[in-house]
């Protein structure tokens, strides 16, 4: 991949066969089976209903990566936030940039949004990841933990 190769925008329900299999990989890194129709129908709901913002990363025509965004709000700062819930590179396009496109095209969408942060959440061995969002500027929070409930 040569500098300027390298096309990121805001994914439309036409891209819906891009982003699938790049989806299901993503949901492979984080050991959850494959399966195909059910990632297919996740990202179309998404897209239809306009419940997340997705942008895909394109060297020429190929997919080679994808970031999601879900809106939210923070009630103290009584504003717009964004979620990060994914980005994806594809293993062969790793180190060329591509993450860090992803993430500053998520960056701008926030800021012309007029959102007050982005947000996002990795696993702490995901080292290589989390070099890139440093890189980038991003802060690891070390006031707050996070804590789940499963239902």
């Amino acid at each position: 991949m040569q500098p300027g190769d390298l096309e990121v925008r805001e994914a439309t329900s036409a891209d819906l066969e891009l982003i699938v299999p790049l989806f299901d990989a993503y949901r492979r890194f984080y050991r959850q089976p494959s399966d195909i129709p059910r990632a297919r129908s996740f990202l179309r709901a998404r897209l239809d209903r306009k419940d997340s913002v997705i942008f895909i990363a394109l060297d020429e025509s190929e997919a080679v990566g994808f970031t999601q965004l879900y809106p939210s709000f923070s009630s103290v700062s009584m504003a717009r936030i964004f979620i990060l819930n994914d980005l994806f590179v594809s293993p062969e396009a790793r180190g060329n940039g591509v993450g860090s496109a992803l993430l500053v095209a998520a960056a701008d969408f926030g800021m012309q949004a007029g959102a007050v942060r982005l947000a996002l959440t990795t696993e702490t061995t995901n080292t290589v990841a989390q070099s890139v969002y440093e890189r980038m500027g991003w802060v690891r929070d070390t006031a707050f933990y996070t804590y789940e409930l499963a239902l």
